[in-house]
Formats: C-alpha cells, sequence, structure tokens
C-alpha cells in the first residue's frame, strides 16, 4: 500500500521539527509537525475539483536559491511567514472556508510558535546585528503572502480559492522545516 504524500511530508517533517533546531526555549507541542497536521486536517474539498483555480503564488525564489542564512535571518524569515500565515487565516473570510474547531487550533499552534519565535529573536538580537539581507528576505515574503491576499480577493474567497491556498501554505511550512534542518547541519 502505497503512503498519501501527506504522511510522507509528516514523516519528514517529524525529524526536521524547527522546535529542536533552535537553541532558545521553544515548546515541542506547538511545532511545525502540529501545525502542518491540523493544516492537512483543514482540507474540506479535494484539491482536484479546484484545479481550474490552481495558480503559482511564485514563491520568493531568494528563499531557495541555496541562499546561506545565518540562523538570526532564518529565525527572522521563519517569524515573518508565520505571522504571515496566521494573518491570512485570521481574516473573516477563512471562517466560511474551514472548521472553525480545527482553525482555532491552527491559530492557537500558530500564535505560540510565534511567541517562542520572538523570544528567540529578542535573545538572538541581543546577541548580535541582525543580517543586512533578512530585511530583504522578510520584504520577499511579504510581497508573496500580498499576492495570496490579492488571489483570495479575485476569487471573492471561494473554497476552491481558500483550497489552493491551503495547498500552498502546507509547501511553507514544509519550506521552513527545510530551512531549520539546514541550519542544524
Amino acid at each position: 500500500m502505497a503512503l498519501s504524500i501527506s504522511v510522507l511530508l509528516v514523516l519528514v517533517m517529524l525529524g526536521s521539527s524547527p522546535v529542536h533546531s533552535l537553541d532558545c526555549a521553544l515548546h515541542p507541542s506547538h511545532g511545525n509537525l502540529e501545525t502542518f497536521m491540523l493544516l492537512s486536517q483543514m482540507e474540506r474539498i479535494s484539491i482536484l475539483s479546484c484545479l481550474k483555480d490552481r495558480t503559482d503564488f511564485s514563491f520568493p525564489q531568494m528563499l531557495v536559491d541555496g541562499n546561506k542564512f545565518e540562523k538570526t535571518e532564518a529565525t527572522a524569515v521563519t517569524h515573518e511567514m508565520l505571522w504571515q500565515i496566521f494573518s491570512l487565516f485570521s481574516q473573516r473570510g477563512s471562517l466560511v472556508a474551514w472548521d472553525e474547531t480545527l482553525l482555532d487550533k491552527f491559530l492557537a499552534g500558530l500564535h505560540q510558535h510565534l511567541d517562542d519565535l520572538e523570544t528567540c529573536l529578542e535573545e538572538e538580537k541581543n546577541l548580535e546585528q541582525l543580517p543586512q539581507g533578512s530585511e530583504n528576505s522578510r520584504l520577499a515574503v511579504k510581497r508573496y503572502f500580498h499576492g495570496i491576499n490579492l488571489y483570495l480577493e479575485k476569487k471573492e474567497y471561494s473554497r476552491c480559492a481558500w483550497e489552493v491556498v491551503r495547498v500552498e501554505i502546507r509547501r511553507c511550512l514544509f519550506f521552513i522545516s527545510e530551512l531549520t534542518r539546514k541550519l542544524r547541519k
């Protein structure tokens, strides 16, 4: 029996959760794996029924082109991405698309992870200057999520549009996991 892609991604993320990659005190129960699993459970319609709504959100290439992030920059980028995801799913239009209980758990997990990352950023800022490229990376993340928001608006926050966005956000969470895995090496 073949494992689904979601199960395989969860297994990969188990071994590379950002919770264990940062030196500051993060709580394992609020790691990337739990957030990823909650997002996967939020699926309400099949992505196959929404193929006509697919789009390329143009994930910032500067983040994946082998850019060697310093720990502080990676933490800042991770924080910005999680903040943007939290803001996106906190919109009033998201309540229509998702099961409210799962959405609340998802947002609570993101909020806890953001609090933990803010603590890390404060500790790291006290130790070193934020790298010059950090602001460029954060702006690239903001532009990327602005495009996602424009897409939802254009599609009038339809269920298919939200499903396409949910799949894209899974890619973001996978990116965060990969970024922190690389930092451990």
